[in-house]
């Protein structure tokens, strides 16, 4: 957990606030980070505030020099929150509306078609040996299957540890994910060998508590690494980059995992109020509405099934173009 050096006047508050929002099991790192933007934003130019004015809660929502929309959206959102939280202890927070921000066209997940897919996983495991790097060429073959076939989060991957893949059972442990939480995930017979070769390989005098892909020093691997490689791997497979934030991003993976198991149920004519939890619980997710996105998705990547989607969940199918940082 990142400790932050408060020294405004919401100190306090904002250490109070944190505590509660990990503890009903959100991470809130990188609104941590934001909280202590905020509090030295109050530091210099609200030295003597002690409440979330009006003044002060628009100042801190005005647009910087390049600073982009979704950027400014978060740091809004954050500061929201602290206002709603100081709001049910008493205290008088100015909580700032949506509709001063500037409104911008959210991203739209990149399913990968399977020719796509075929393309891009013959250039990873096509992948060289480098010399400072020895064991990339055997590790991101799997990292990235895990990626796809277990609908995984990067961050989520990265935290891999040995200890984390039952040998027997091909059961994979995902420990403290997106909202605090662990779950388990069976392997398929290919992908728990692929894991047991490679570890043969790589991990014969390793520890339990040695990470599965580590870092070149042995540390736990950067997101930041990982997504290099995707980009260099997009590349050799001509699929193309629209630049930052257009994507296809590293976690269209997950999407697409997600995506093209509802379009097999469908078209199996699987019950999918049967199958959608199982889908919630093998992904991470906490709510149903975040699985029910991806109902959207394949309707309209796929239309052919359109019908038998709506036919039966017209009433929970969210449209496309929901904030999806969170799923």
């Amino acid at each position: 957990m990142t400790k932050h050096d408060f020294q405004s006047n919401f100190t306090t508050d904002i250490r109070r606030f944190l505590i509660h929002k990990r503890a009903i099991g959100y991470k809130y790192e990188t609104a941590a980070w934001t909280l202590k933007g905020f509090d030295r934003f109050c530091l210099h130019t609200h030295p003597e505030e002690h409440e979330l004015t009006r003044e002060l809660s628009l100042h801190w929502a005005t647009r910087r020099r390049n600073e982009t929309i979704g950027s400014l959206r978060h740091r809004v959102s954050v500061i929201r929150q602290f206002a709603f939280y100081m709001n049910k202890l008493g205290y008088e927070a100015y909580i700032i509306p949506h509709g001063i921000l500037p409104k911008y066209q959210r991203y739209v997940p990149h399913i990968y078609s399977k020719k796509e897919l075929s393309s891009l996983f013959f250039c990873i495991d096509t992948c060289q040996y480098w010399p400072s790097n020895p064991i990339r060429h055997l590790a991101l073959p799997l990292l990235f299957r895990l990626l796809y076939c277990c609908g995984l989060r990067v961050s989520e991957i990265c935290a891999l540890k040995l200890k984390d893949i039952e040998p027997d059972t091909g059961v994979l442990t995902v420990r403290n994910g997106k909202y605090m939480t662990d779950r388990q995930i069976p392997l398929s017979s290919a992908l728990h060998e692929k894991c047991c070769s490679y570890c043969r390989e790589v991990h014969v005098l390793s520890s339990p508590d040695d990470y599965l892909f580590p870092s070149r020093m042995g540390r736990q691997l950067s997101n930041d690494a990982v997504y290099g490689s995707f980009r260099q791997f997009l590349w050799q497979a001509g699929i193309s980059h629209g630049g930052k934030g257009n994507g296809p991003r590293l976690h269209d993976l997950r999407h697409t995992f997600a995506v093209h198991c509802l379009k097999r149920w469908v078209e199996e004519g699987r019950d999918l109020s049967a199958y959608l939890p199982v889908l919630k619980t093998y992904i991470g997710h906490t709510q149903f509405r975040q699985t029910a996105y991806y109902l959207r998705l394949t309707a309209d990547v796929f239309p052919s099934i359109t019908t038998k989607l709506e036919r039966y969940f017209k009433d929970i199918i969210p449209q496309v173009g929901t904030p999806d940082e969170t799923y």
